[in-house]
Parts: C-alpha cells; structure tokens; sequence
C-alpha cells in the first residue's frame, strides 16, 4: 500500500494518506530520530514511485508498508488507552 500524501504536523508527528484513502496521524520519532533530527524533518519528501516518505534527498526512507504497518498500530494503541 502506498503513501499517495503527508503533513508534517509537529516534530515527529505527521499525518499520513495511504493509497486505501486512510488518513492516520502517527508520531514518527520512534522510526526517525537516530537518523534525522528535528531540524532536517522539514525536508521530507514523497516518493510518488515508491509510496515511500524520504529525508535528506532519499538518502532515508521509509517504505510505504513499514509506515502503514507502524501507524495502524499507534492507532490501535490510542483507542486501548482511552
């Protein structure tokens, strides 16, 4: 499943659209911060070949599946903690 879109909302948080037409806003830090710091998040990227989110010109990626996978369980997190 493909990344077809994001925002940056935050720091690490971004809100993330998949192919699917699902939206989920997910905290990215976790996945990130060993290789991009806060000042270099602003430079993410959508590869619309790929579906992946890419940082400092593709040099980090994260592929479409890891970040479905990842977002879908935060989601699921929230709604056992509330």
């Amino acid at each position: 499943m493909k990344l077809v879109g994001f925002k940056q909302q935050e720091n690490y948080l971004f809100t993330l659209t998949f192919e699917n037409g699902e939206s989920k806003e997910t905290n990215l830090k976790n996945l990130l911060e060993k290789y991009i710091d806060v000042n270099g998040l602003n430079k993410a990227q959508l590869n619309k070949d790929w579906g992946c989110l890419e940082f400092n010109n593709g040099m980090v990626d994260i592929e479409p599946k890891t970040l479905y996978r990842y977002a879908t369980q935060q989601s699921n997190q929230l709604l056992l903690t509330n």
